[in-house]
């Protein structure tokens, strides 16, 4: 893995995981060392966080991390929504039964999974991106999966935020459940209008448990 590359993914991660919490600056001496790198490839690497709305810069300070406002969420849900929806309807048409029969029977068990601990979300959370994944392969369509990949790094920041706990991430398995079942039935309004739910609740739940770190909007 090139340095950039490499810097890069340790950076989103330290982002999305709120380890570097919002108006953090990102100095060029401190994140070189601190990755390892040489300022090069670190630079490559925060022009691609910016380009992505994880960083912006801010005059004189150099590199800070953005903050997520009440305002990003829901605009992020709302490209969400038109995205998550028409991939669901696109696997309904195109995908293999078998596979999301599977992930169905899966999502239908990971109640047993959801103890509240951090190795419960977990588990729950790689369940939930396997049948992302699927969705994402059925649809057959890489500019859609590309637009999906670009969102969810943000939407990784505004799970992190929500403190989803068993109650919810309990149901969220109920809605992702009929998600596949939707799909394996080769039903596309189905799956539209399940994803539909599961995305309005969702957005629900984070609203209701979040407390913007900066009303700002930033990018």
């Amino acid at each position: 893995m090139r340095a950039s590359d490499r810097a890069y993914a340790a950076l989103r991660d330290d982002i999305t995981e709120w380890r570097l919490l919002p108006g953090t600056v990102l100095g060029e001496v401190e994140q070189s060392q601190r990755l390892g790198v040489s300022r090069t490839p670190l630079r490559e690497a925060l022009g691609r966080l910016t380009a992505e709305g994880l960083t912006t810069t801010a005059g004189g300070r150099g590199v800070v991390v953005t903050a997520v406002s009440l305002e990003d969420i829901d605009e992020l849900f709302e490209l969400r929504e038109t995205l998550e929806r028409r991939a669901a309807a696109l696997a309904a048409e195109r995908g293999d039964s078998a596979v999301f029969l599977q992930l169905q029977k899966e999502l239908l068990e990971a109640p047993a999974l959801i103890d509240g601990t951090d190795t419960g979300r977990h588990a729950y959370y790689e369940l939930a991106g396997r049948l992302d994944a699927a969705i994402d392969a059925a649809a057959s369509n890489s500019y859609l999966a590309q637009a999906i990949r670009g969102l969810r790094v943000h939407l990784v920041r505004v799970r992190r935020l929500a403190a989803d706990d068993a109650r919810r991430l309990t149901a969220a398995a109920a809605e992702h459940a009929a998600i596949a079942e939707a799909i394996a039935g080769r039903n596309p309004r189905l799956a539209e209008a399940a994803t539909t739910l599961h995305l309005h609740r969702s957005l629900s739940h984070v609203k209701n448990t979040h407390t913007p770190h900066d009303k700002e909007h930033h990018g």
